[in-house]
């Protein structure tokens, strides 16, 4: 039922009755409100994703120049890939990434920063730390993890830049769940991880960072063994991959 008055104008002229909104039509207005309120959240949760994804693709391609620096520095050799299948709990060895690399991005090394209690937090805005990463618990978070069969500390050498075949195919670093030194493609729980919308950044050890679907490259599950992602790096590493 609509409700109106009539209105008496100046002169005694009646006023044309003034419509009003049934119950009705305020509820369907009500309702589009409400759907177009949800569009502006749902695009703006996807634009802030897009985002972190994006600073999380520059935090990768910092530590890529790192690694070029440091083998510039060290005769080619490249930084150990710290601890493989365990959970991270040596952080004293010097050649380990995070403590080698840092200081090629103006900053200490991890094992430093633990010493003096500004380790890097989830979503504290370190290059250490993807913004779309939460910290799961445990001593230390490095939800960046190295190939983990890059330049492990079985080898009595440490690999040279240019004994990896193809540096541009083969991965040198990834999302990672956030406990571990080192990541590589398995269903365990070390594996690597796609936390920008089923999609994982992953760094090339020539310096490139590129974003995959999860899947694809085997989050969760094993290496698919891509010709465009490697994580074999025709060393003798490679003798011992099937261990991961």
């Amino acid at each position: 039922m609509k409700f109106a008055r009539n209105h008496i104008g100046i002169g005694g002229e009646a006023r044309r009755p003034m419509p009003a909104f049934t119950l009705v039509e305020l509820l369907v207005v009500i309702a589009i409100i409400a759907i177009l309120a949800g569009l502006l959240l749902t695009g703006s949760a996807r634009s802030k994703a897009r985002a972190r994804a994006v600073q999380c693709t520059s935090n990768l391609h910092q530590w890529g120049l790192a690694y070029r620096m440091y083998a510039n520095d060290n005769e080619d050799f490249l930084p150990r890939r710290g601890q493989g299948i365990q959970v991270l709990a040596e952080i004293d060895r010097p050649a380990d990434w995070f403590n080698a690399l840092p200081t090629y991005l103006g900053m200490p090394a991890f094992q430093d920063m633990v010493t003096n209690n500004v380790k890097p937090a989830a979503h504290s805005g370190s290059v250490f730390i993807c913004p779309s990463a939460d910290d799961p618990g445990g001593t230390y978070f490095l939800p960046y993890g190295m190939n983990m069969n890059l330049c492990p500390w079985n080898l009595a050498v440490a690999t040279k830049y240019t004994d990896v075949a193809q540096p541009d195919s083969v991965v040198a670093m990834a999302d990672a769940p956030g406990p571990y030194a080192s990541t590589f493609p398995s269903a365990r729980a070390y594996s690597i991880v796609a936390r920008h919308s089923a999609r994982i950044n992953l760094l090339f050890l020539a310096g490139q960072a590129v974003s995959f679907s999860g899947a694809y490259v085997g989050c969760g599950t094993g290496d698919p063994k891509l010709a465009e992602v490697r994580w074999l790096t025709g060393t003798t590493s490679d003798a011992t991959a099937g261990n991961y």
